[in-house]
């Protein structure tokens, strides 16, 4: 399973690589080129959402032990995933802000006030999808701690079984040797009145013997 994960976390180290070069290049293009570029960006950046996906799928497979480590790189791969939106973001406003220039002949500085705004909308959408994240990775992990407490709670469980059936166990045996050394004391005691009987009987015999001895004289 974390095979799978790592052949997927060499896939999207390559993309993103790819995808933080072409981002570079887009303010440097013109024309159909910058519009390709974007439409390329656009892809790859897709691509990237999908790989994250199944990262993330795989992570929920591994068991809560090794989870962990998984998660925390998840969360780095996640925050790069928001940066490298968020430039592409600021590389279409100037896209966006050229053409608009191109197309309306706006001057420098309603250009210049329009993308100022753009980019304080486009920072206040990204604080509002961290906090977004941030809660989402909270119930991520509520539900890995929820998970594992379960199986804690599913082994306790089978522990307090088997220490029931081990008494149950104790108990059939104790009661078995209870009847057992009621039954060696019981034939003791029988034994013991047997020899007090005999003893008595031979006593008395003894005596009447010296009884009729002295007697005959």
């Amino acid at each position: 399973m974390s095979s799978d994960f790592e052949s997927y976390e060499q896939d999207f180290a390559v993309l993103t690589a790819e995808i933080t070069g072409r981002i570079g290049k887009v303010p440097k293009l013109v024309g159909d080129d910058k519009k390709q570029m974007v439409a390329n960006v656009e892809k790859q950046l897709e691509e990237a959402r999908e790989l994250l996906e199944q990262m993330e799928l795989e992570v929920r497979e591994i068991p809560p032990q090794s989870r962990g480590m998984y998660s925390s790189r998840m969360r780095s791969y996640k925050q790069e995933m928001g940066k490298l939106e968020a430039d592409f973001k600021r590389s279409r406003i100037a896209y966006s802000d050229e053409v608009r220039n191109e197309l309306l002949g706006d001057d420098g500085n309603s250009s210049e006030n329009q993308r100022a705004h753009l980019l304080d909308n486009t920072e206040r959408l990204e604080r509002s999808s961290r906090r977004l994240e941030a809660g989402y990775q909270i119930a991520v992990e509520t539900e890995q701690i929820g998970q594992e407490m379960l199986e804690n709670l599913s082994h306790d469980r089978e522990k307090i079984q088997r220490a029931r059936e081990r008494l149950r166990e104790t108990d059939a045996n104790l009661g078995k040797s209870s009847r057992i050394l009621t039954g060696m004391l019981r034939r003791i005691i029988q034994n013991r009145i047997l020899m007090v009987i005999l003893a008595v009987v031979i006593i008395f015999t003894t005596v009447m013997a010296i009884y009729f001895s002295v007697k005959g004289r």
